[in-house]
């Protein structure tokens, strides 16, 4: 069962650059849907945005390319962690 657990999993946060510098997961990366040709990730890939659309619309295109990807349903306003507001 300890197996199906990620310890650091890989978290791409497909909302805007401006949207990703206000606040985000710390640790993940942003590669905004409007950018998707740009993904290469080898890995299972969690997909996120602030409620859930956008990271449904990458996860469906990513995964009609063979990437293994899954939607955090709700997205952000769903993550049970708090995510930190940063002034630009």
């Amino acid at each position: 069962m300890a197996d199906k657990f990620i310890e650091k999993p890989v978290i791409v946060d497909v909302r805007e650059r401006f949207e990703y510098a206000s606040g985000h997961i710390e640790g993940s990366q942003n590669v905004p849907l409007t950018k998707l040709k740009a993904f290469d990730f080898q890995e299972r890939v969690y997909i996120i945005c602030h409620s859930g659309a956008r990271s449904k619309i990458a996860t469906q295109y990513l995964y009609r390319r063979g990437y293994d990807v899954i939607n955090v349903k709700g997205g952000l306003m769903k993550w049970n962690s708090v995510v930190p507001s940063r002034k630009v």
